[in-house]
């Protein structure tokens, strides 16, 4: 299992990475259109000389893993590097989709390579990844607006209700980032769906089976996320955002991976977030937490 978390995740990392280590964005696009062409190259049992497509192609010569879900992931990636900074997705579902083609499908991989066939598993798997794009999405705002003064990740249902979207002199919609309110009550909003999915996920815990928790590890981190934004008031810009890991000590964070990685005992926690009041929104969101992702 572990071995095929490894090479999946490094396969994601790659892919994930693609755009943003690359000084002109058609090179990271011709890294993406390669990871797709070696997929297919895996798969025929054709030798590729890097070390992630030779560790992935291990994995799938000993396992059974679906060919469609690792290129519905970068398929995923190519069509969202393909698009223009102006071309912001309409309704928050259409970045849940992105998220789960992106996030949920190395999951299934991941509980396919282990041998896990579990329709619990699988379903607490989609929503935790669709949580955990959700948010990275979030996080990485300010470092789209600092390349391009843009955010391309706000959908235009959720930047109009908010006060965020204006016309450009084309008229094509365009969200501005000098309301500090409004950017915070949109991201509180996205990271409310994000809330959302892993409260679904958590309603399944006691029917995943064990051997799936690893995998769905995940869930801790994007808790962490949730938390920090939460703690900054959804201010995406605030400091504490970028001190050690998702604002967790490094050393704290990887202990509490550590030892979610090794109990084996589902715990039922209820903790409460002091969520500032943004219009409609309540006060308090109470987090509800069953399973072995959080303290």
């Amino acid at each position: 299992m572990r071995k095929s978390a490894f090479a999946l995740r490094a396969f994601n990392v790659e892919t994930a990475r693609a755009m943003d280590i690359a000084s002109d964005p058609r090179i990271g696009l011709m890294r993406l259109l390669w990871w797709q062409e070696a997929i297919d190259k895996i798969f025929s049992k054709k030798l590729i000389e890097h070390p992630v497509a030779q560790a992935l192609a291990s994995v799938i010569s000993e396992h059974k893993v679906n060919k469609s879900w690792l290129k519905r992931s970068v398929e995923a990636r190519i069509n969202d590097a393909k698009r223009e900074v102006s071309d912001i997705p309409e309704t928050v579902e259409e970045l849940e989709r992105y998220a789960e083609d992106t996030m949920s499908t190395i999951l299934y991989s991941t509980l396919q390579a282990g041998g896990i066939r579990s329709t619990a598993a699988d379903h607490a798997a989609s929503h935790i990844g669709k949580a955990s794009g959700l948010v990275l999405l979030l996080k990485s705002l300010p470092y789209h607006a600092s390349r391009n003064r843009h955010f391309p990740y706000i959908p235009v249902e959720v930047a109009e209700k908010h006060g965020l979207l204006v016309k450009d002199q084309g008229g094509q919609p365009e969200i501005r980032i000098d309301s500090r309110e409004g950017l915070c009550n949109a991201v509180f909003e996205m990271a409310s769906v994000a809330n959302s999915h892993l409260e679904k996920a958590r309603a399944l815990a006691g029917t995943v089976p064990a051997e799936a928790h690893p995998v769905l590890l995940p869930a801790l981190p994007t808790q962490v996320i949730l938390d920090t934004l939460s703690r900054v008031q959804f201010d995406v810009f605030d400091p504490r955002l970028t001190r050690g890991i998702l604002g967790v000590l490094p050393l704290w964070f990887q202990l509490k991976l550590k030892w979610y990685s090794w109990t084996e005992i589902l715990k039922t926690v209820i903790c409460e977030a002091n969520f500032p009041v943004m219009g409609n929104f309540p006060f308090m969101m109470r987090f509800h937490v069953q399973e072995k992702f959080e303290e």
